[in-house]
């Protein structure tokens, strides 16, 4: 039996996913984790990062072993997903210059600006490209020794394989892409070069980037050393070939069949985001909207945001204390599902409650740093249905007023599909998804395995895609009959969001009076 495996390194968990040549899970592994703030930046060690690599193979082995009886010694081939973006340099030896430097940091804002404008291309604070410029703006001193600068998923395949490669839609969250060429934009690495020269750096752009790949291609092998870095125990074997390493973007689109243009998706889980695949370009730069790619090089508008279920998660974890003291602790599925289909019996506007959901510097809304806080009036409605239903609208709040600008642009979506988190309880999520779009919204069969299962899928189609483009290989290999719930915007939904997005305009003035003071 052929086996794919898929593993991606999400913001609070690593996911180990084992599929068969009919695309079903056979096997998982999961393991925990959180970044660290650490003298004001977010970041993982690089033990975090061996550590939970190493957990969620052995889980995933693990499984596999209790399935079928024997141990996992090999698979067809396999593919390393994570959080796009991000900051991570090396010297000649190989070693880190400085700690791993992670998409939730806001710290590079001249950069941005400064590069947006070179560019005539919006340059989000958490692109490498922002993070490594920054860098020379601060006049830090490991800059000089720079050799590489990878992001996480492209250091995982450096160890793996030994080749600095990344596949085209993690690349296009480092540097800008040339769709026509599906490579860095020759153009604004010149630009890029240029204005960095005086500062008598002996690289240049191109030769600290990793090598860019597409989707199909075969992008490196599981070399010895590899092996024992994923499974110390020994018992996987080298030789396996690896696909090309995508970002968390990229695999929510091939989870959710969202490939092909005018199709799009939304990943909600400890961030959130929506991708839509574009039938052409939008009018202007829009400081709102990134300009990424899918796995196979098609433009794509990206909005994204740094906070999304954080907060929720944190008002579970009360409710959840709550059931432990009282005697009758709850099962953690169970709570979540409990609270979020009550909060369908909520009021339309959470009866005048409003949250600000920002653990983290919101880029969207101009916020370096975030304060979670919950308002309300003394006259609101104030019970646990609003209360979880205002942190569930609090979470969508910010991709809203992106999503608008992209409608008010008459970009045309065929079809959205949810996926994360946020959509685990049926029924909720995806309705209020629905709502903030004003389009039907589906989440199919596969939505809860997310990232870390739509990586196996771009294992497999490495190993057996040849001579289709993925967007029929997905068609027609993966999701052929595969069902999806479909729910249709509710209008009370709308108006209520609509009022909620009100509140929350106003509130935004309270959250940034609270970065400064609190």
């Amino acid at each position: 039996m052929n086996t794919y495996l898929g593993i991606e390194f999400g913001s609070t968990r690593i996911k180990a996913i084992l599929i068969d040549e009919k695309s079903n899970v056979i096997a998982s592994g999961a393991h925990d984790w959180e970044n660290r703030l650490d003298n004001g930046v977010w970041t993982y060690t690089l033990d975090d990062i061996r550590e939970g690599l190493q957990d969620a193979y052995a889980k995933v082995a693990a499984d596999y072993k209790k399935n079928f009886g024997e141990p996992l010694t090999s698979v067809g081939a396999m593919g390393i997903s994570a959080m796009m973006h991000g900051y991570m340099p090396f010297d000649e030896a190989g070693n880190l210059l400085v700690p791993f430097r992670t998409w939730r940091n806001t710290i590079t804002a001249e950069a941005s600006e400064k590069l947006s404008e070179l560019f005539g291309f919006n340059i989000p604070q958490r692109w490498s490209i922002a993070h490594l410029y920054q860098a020379i703006l601060n006049g830090e001193e490991h800059v000089p020794a720079i050799k590489s600068v990878l992001t996480l998923a492209g250091y995982i395949q450096w160890i793996l394989t030994g080749r600095k490669v990344v596949g085209v839609g993690e690349a296009s969250g480092m540097f800008p892409i040339d769709s026509a060429t599906c490579n860095y934009d020759e153009k604004m690495i010149a630009q890029f070069d240029e204005l960095v020269a005086p500062k008598g750096f002996g690289w240049k752009l191109k030769d600290v980037l990793p090598e860019v790949a597409v989707a199909g291609e075969n992008a490196g092998v599981l070399t010895e050393s590899g092996a024992k870095f994923l499974d110390p125990t020994g018992t996987l074997k080298a030789g396996v070939p690896l696909c090309p390493p995508e970002g968390d973007a990229g695999t929510g689109m091939v989870a959710t069949n969202s490939v092909r243009v005018r199709t799009g998706n939304v990943s909600a889980g400890t961030s959130v985001f929506a991708m839509i695949v574009l039938e052409k370009a939008l009018s202007k730069l829009y400081p709102e909207i990134d300009m990424v790619t899918t796995p196979s090089g098609a433009p794509v508008a990206m909005v994204h945001c740094n906070n999304c279920c954080t907060d929720l998660d944190a008002w579970m974890r009360i409710f959840m204390e709550f059931a432990e003291l009282s005697g009758h602790p709850m099962r953690k599925p169970d709570l979540y599902d409990l609270l979020l289909i009550n909060a369908m019996n909520g009021d339309p506007d959470c009866g005048g409650l409003t949250s600000c959901n920002y653990f983290s510097g919101e880029p969207i809304t101009h916020l370096d740093e975030g304060r979670p806080m919950l308002l309300r009036r003394p006259d609101s409605n104030f019970n646990i249905a609003n209360l979880i239903r205002n942190n569930l609208f609090s979470a969508l709040a910010t991709l809203k007023i992106g999503l608008d600008i992209l409608l008010a642009e008459n970009v045309e979506i065929d079809k959205i599909l949810g996926h994360g988190g946020y959509f685990k309880t049926k029924g909720v999520g995806q309705k209020l998804l629905a709502a903030a779009m004003r389009t039907p919204v589906s989440v199919m069969e596969t939505a809860g395995e997310g990232g870390a299962w739509g990586m196996a899928i771009l294992a497999k189609y490495s190993a057996d895609g040849a001579g289709k483009s993925l967007e029929d290989y997905l068609d027609e290999k993966v999701f052929a009959g595969m069902s999806a719930i479909t729910e249709q915007p509710d209008p009370k939904d709308v108006e209520g969001f609509e009022g909620y997005m009100k509140n929350y305009a106003k509130m935004l003035k309270a959250e940034e009076a609270a970065v400064k003071s609190y």
